[in-house]
């Protein structure tokens, strides 16, 4: 019931953003795709694959007529995408365009592309099954990264550049210090960051927790047999406990790890990616992303109502 209700409601709202886009006829002739249907090719930061291709297989199975073709990538590489390559329509990130970008694209397609946050995510830390290491600080972490305590530890990432995860810590952990490469490992992927942990007892893995956090996901679960996800220490909590992330703990920042993510989008009419983006921000998309333990933009709150037992 709820279900036919969201796609009734999600399907009127598409109607009345065609009525509005459909003012330029001689556009629309061209486009080969509509809200509903058609082809796209988008490029998704790697570190977000298990839900984008949820969100998507939702998406598409709602819809038949639309087809969204992902290719997942370092986020550099998704940026390069939405900037150079014609045929890429839509790119999701962990961040929105700078002034710069913002200014080349609006020089290069006579229009500003659109982006805003979807979720947010957190970076977790995994270590071995079998270790019991499982709490850290951000000072530590700096230690570690830099070289500066425990050189039997190694600490792995899904790469050593272009990567969402690899700038995050450069930025936000970092701080401008250099990575030590003999402790920081390179993996391929994400899925290879955890299976080297899994492997390797004195491991320390950094990955995007829609891969390893959703205790729903059986694929996730046989991996959590394996790693486990630990602890971060809140400096800004009263008596600074060491916390999970877990989705109240990412929403109110109380874990420290915490990023956006965000849609990029080539289109200045109502189209299959926009469609696609109002998908993934409203109701069922946003349901998905809290399904998958991201934190949701959208407010889900409980009311208390009070039911007309005449009706």
């Amino acid at each position: 019931m709820i279900r036919k209700y969201l796609k009734s409601s999600y399907v009127f709202l598409l109607i009345i953003f065609s009525f509005f886009s459909c003012n330029n006829t001689n556009q629309k002739s061209k486009r080969d795709d509509a809200p509903l249907n058609g082809t796209i090719h988008i490029t998704v930061d790697e570190s977000f694959k298990p839900v984008i291709e949820e969100q998507i297989s939702v998406f598409e199975a709602s819809f038949p007529e639309a087809h969204i073709i992902a290719e997942y990538k370092p986020e550099a590489d998704c940026l390069k995408d939405f900037f150079r390559d014609t045929i890429n329509r839509m790119v999701i990130v962990t961040r929105g365009l700078n002034d710069k970008e913002d200014q080349y694209m609006l020089d290069s397609l006579n229009y500003r592309p659109g982006w805003d946050k979807i979720a947010t995510d957190a970076i977790a830390i995994i270590v071995n099954g079998k270790s019991n290491d499982t709490l850290f600080s951000i000072n530590r972490l700096q230690d570690l990264l830099t070289g500066n305590s425990n050189h039997t530890q190694q600490v792995v990432f899904d790469g050593l550049s272009a990567t969402s995860t690899v700038r995050y810590v450069s930025d936000s952990i970092l701080r401008g210090k250099k990575f030590d490469t003999s402790v920081v490992k390179a993996a391929k992927n994400s899925k290879e960051v955890i299976d080297f942990v899994s492997e390797n007892e004195n491991a320390i893995g950094l990955v995007g927790i829609s891969w390893i956090g959703n205790p729903e996901d059986s694929a996730q679960v046989n991996m959590l047999r394996k790693v486990k996800i630990a602890y971060v220490q809140c400096d800004l909590c009263k008596d600074s406990p060491y916390v999970k992330p877990m989705q109240a703990s990412i929403l109110t920042r109380r874990y420290p790890l915490v990023r956006g993510l965000y849609y990029l989008i080539k289109e200045n009419y109502f189209g299959l990616g926009s469609s696609f983006v109002n998908f993934m921000k409203y109701e069922r998309g946003q349901l998905i992303f809290r399904r998958a333990y991201l934190g949701p933009v959208m407010d889900f709150d409980i009311r208390n109502v009070k039911i007309n037992q005449k009706l």
